[in-house]
């Protein structure tokens, strides 16, 4: 084999190893989360919430969504997420994006077992993280740049639980 033939080779064996370990991960979101969070900077600060998603992955493509909403006493507010890689790199929404009241997500990177997405609306840019800690805890945290630091603004703990649980906790 040519020596540039390998290293064209060496290179898509790569590219389909790191497709395969972001495969992966986003497969280990597919399922029920409940958990808590708290708004933990800016106006809101304090302020707790309970939140419940369905995370699926699409089969002909890598990424993952988490559909669902979250609860703050007698108020709630649907939520969503979608990530998919293209051929440029990540790109998604958060809510309903930049165009509506949710934000863009336009870049990132999965390493080991934790997904840092690059989220932007108009001035406003940050990250969104999720870090799987075993097989059953997502821990997922928003920031945004603020004079030049990433500082945290909203934080939640999921826990990955069955239908029948769902429903007891949430009385359905």
């Amino acid at each position: 084999m040519p020596f540039a033939a390998a290293i064209a080779s060496a290179g898509t064996v790569a590219s389909a190893t790191a497709a395969d370990h972001e495969r992966r991960f986003f497969e280990q979101i597919q399922g029920s989360w409940i958990g808590p969070g708290e708004i933990v900077a800016g106006k809101y600060k304090g302020t707790k919430f309970v939140c419940n998603f369905a995370g699926t992955t699409p089969e002909d493509r890598v990424g993952m969504a988490l559909d669902g909403g979250c609860r703050v006493g007698v108020f709630n507010q649907d939520m969503s997420a979608r990530v998919e890689r293209s051929k440029s790199g990540f790109s998604g929404t958060f809510l309903d994006g930049a165009e509506g009241k949710g934000l863009d997500v336009i870049g990132g990177a999965v390493k080991g077992e934790s997904a840092v997405f690059a989220i932007h609306r108009k001035a406003l840019t940050g990250a969104m993280r999720a870090q799987l800690s075993g097989k059953n805890t997502m821990n997922v945290t928003i920031s945004v740049n603020v004079d030049d630091e990433l500082v945290p603004v909203i934080g939640m703990t999921l826990k990955r639980v069955d239908a029948k649980t769902v429903s007891a906790l949430t009385g359905e």
